[in-house]
């Protein structure tokens, strides 16, 4: 039976890794974050209060079209970032920063919500959890120049929001991956036990966590 799986989880926590990682394993599809550039994004960093919700509405519809469209690709399918996390993380943090106006704020979440309804949702959302040290690693390891100025303070706003989010998120099963311990880039037996891991949610299996001698290889 095909699968719909997303891979959920904060900057530089090796999302887009991972989603390689196991379709090259399970030979299932990757959906990656759309490409396209945004139309407001000069105007956002020149006037965040006054094109922040116009930036994250252009986010949304792109985020909604590739859903859509990994819902009629034939086969298993894997997502890297969902639309879950547009409105859940990054929408709110602005709105929470004050960029985004209460009223406008308001009208994204409704229209949000509707949307949704009419989504299925995935069979599966795999959450990597980091902390911040370990995504600063990752993100100089992988050497994104427009990357290497991100704030960690910024980083940190954007895992409590994560933590809130996946607590509230019962669309459907989630998967916690403790990514400051499992090395899944260089790692293949942690790709291994994540891949098993993810097998044993998709069957059913309701607990299904990562023990300290697994992660250790014992």
């Amino acid at each position: 039976m095909d699968k719909f799986v997303a891979v959920a989880g904060n900057i530089g926590v090796g999302k887009t890794t991972l989603v390689k990682g196991l379709c090259d394993r399970l030979g299932w599809t990757p959906f990656y974050e759309p490409q396209g550039e945004n139309p407001y994004l000069a105007d956002f960093y020149k006037d965040m209060r006054a094109w922040a919700f116009h930036s994250q509405i252009f986010f949304l519809t792109k985020r909604l079209r590739a859903h859509k469209n990994l819902l009629a690709h034939h086969g298993s399918v894997i997502q890297d970032r969902s639309v879950y996390e547009d409105a859940g993380i990054f929408a709110h943090n602005l709105y929470q920063q004050g960029q985004i106006a209460e009223r406008d704020y308001q009208t994204y979440q409704e229209l949000y919500q509707v949307l949704i309804e009419f989504l299925p949702p995935p069979d599966l959302v795999i959450y990597l959890r980091a902390t911040v040290p370990t995504l600063q690693r990752r993100i100089t390891k992988r050497g994104r120049d427009y990357e290497e100025e991100i704030d960690p303070v910024y980083l940190e706003q954007l895992n409590d929001l994560y933590e809130e989010w996946i607590d509230g998120f019962h669309l459907c099963p989630v998967l916690m991956v403790p990514a400051d311990d499992l090395d899944f880039v260089d790692n293949g037996k942690h790709l291994d036990l994540i891949i098993q891991k993810v097998q044993e949610k998709l069957m059913g299996k309701e607990e299904v966590i990562f023990t300290e001698k697994e992660v250790n290889g014992e």
